[in-house]
């Protein structure tokens, strides 16, 4: 029973990649950071302001078997922004997002769906130094993305989603009073993108 059981799941496995569909293309977008930052009035003088960023990279989409199911991927060149008094915190990073979504389609003209899914990050550039404070980005981040999307045409999408830091995006180490001070720092963001697929 066991064996037959395992040859029916290598069958499965071997018939899902025949029977999905898939597509590559660019997206592009929008980062509205909101960061965080633990005591922030205390260790960087003030509150940390949100700016908008962009990302920009290849993406690819798999329509599974099971209806309306599929799964995207795309590795993402990305900027995020916050400003803290008259300077500028800039993290820019390589983001690799892997969304599982649900769709439902309106015949070949639309598909509206929801995704969800877990994101590595991997720190580019970030650090930054004020004199008085210092800025340390981590060099690999996770975080997680949740929200919707609507496909036009099987060609041009759009999707809304919230990513949310799932752990520390860097650090502020400042002397304040004599005194050294760290306080941990997230950047969750608000994303609006458009794909196109080939």
């Amino acid at each position: 029973m066991k064996k037959l059981f395992a040859v029916v799941l290598m069958a499965v496995a071997f018939a899902m990649p025949s029977k999905a569909q898939f597509s590559w293309g660019i997206q592009a977008g929008l980062n509205m950071s909101n960061v965080s930052v633990k005591d922030a009035a205390d260790n960087v003088g003030g509150a940390i302001e949100s700016r908008t960023g962009f990302f920009v990279g290849p993406t690819v989409k798999f329509s599974l078997p099971i209806v309306g199911l599929g799964i995207d991927a795309s590795a993402l060149y990305d900027q995020r922004e916050g400003k803290a008094g008259d300077e500028t915190v800039k993290a820019q990073s390589i983001q690799i997002p892997i969304n599982v979504r649900y769709g439902i389609g309106l015949g070949s003209i639309a598909e509206v769906f929801a995704f969800a899914g877990p994101q590595f990050g991997f720190k580019l550039s970030g650090d930054k130094n004020y004199g008085v404070a210092d800025w340390t980005l981590k060099s690999s981040t996770f975080s997680a993305n949740i929200g919707i999307g609507a496909t036009v045409l099987s060609k041009l999408q759009a999707k809304l989603n919230y990513n949310i830091a799932l752990g520390t995006t860097g650090e502020f180490e400042s002397v304040n009073k004599t005194i050294q001070q760290v306080a941990d720092a997230k950047f969750n963001a608000w994303q609006v993108s458009l794909a196109y697929f080939f």
